[in-house]
């Protein structure tokens, strides 16, 4: 291991990446590549109150898009034809990660040269996951709430202390 590497493991932060490129955080406040989805949150564009917890699954391409009070997007297309929430989605996405890791992250082949991975992508019906990623989206938002410090947050308090915990 490199001695930056064992640096990295003794600080308390993680360094941030910075997004490929700039992007709308009104229109898409919340994206994110977890828990073998590309999800994320997307503002209405006609109803302030509202928003569109959308996600494409890995591999399967499964779409999923609900209301934040669990009721299905009405551009959804049977599952297999995107609404513009899930488009929006996908390029912010493009925007913070880039082509690339999101085509890996997907598990696409991007078409040579392009920046758009929906031709790559299958699309099918996905279970609806519009709570766990509004809850993950809302786990996000409380960390804007926390005062800026440097003394370790309790509910980060499962990561080890130490490198020698690491093991």
């Amino acid at each position: 291991m490199t001695s930056e590497g064992a640096a990295f493991e003794r600080r308390s932060t993680a360094p941030v990446m910075a997004p490929v490129r700039a992007r709308k955080l009104a229109k898409v406040p919340f994206v994110e590549l977890a828990e073998g989805r590309l999800q994320g949150v997307v503002s209405s564009g006609s109803d302030v109150e509202r928003v569109y917890v959308s996600s494409i699954t890995a591999a399967e391409h499964g779409l999923s898009c609900n209301t934040n009070n669990n009721r299905p997007c009405g551009g959804l297309g049977g599952g297999s034809r995107p609404c513009n929430h899930l488009k929006a989605l996908l390029e912010a996405a493009l925007a913070q990660y880039g082509v690339q890791r999101v085509a890996r992250y997907l598990k696409v082949e991007p078409p040579s040269g392009e920046t758009d991975l929906w031709p790559a992508l299958h699309p099918v019906a996905a279970p609806q996951r519009a709570a766990e990623v509004f809850s993950s989206f809302l786990r996000h938002l409380a960390y804007l709430e926390v005062p800026p410090t440097t003394d370790p947050l309790p509910d980060l308090q499962w990561f080890p202390a130490t490198s020698q915990a690491v093991r």
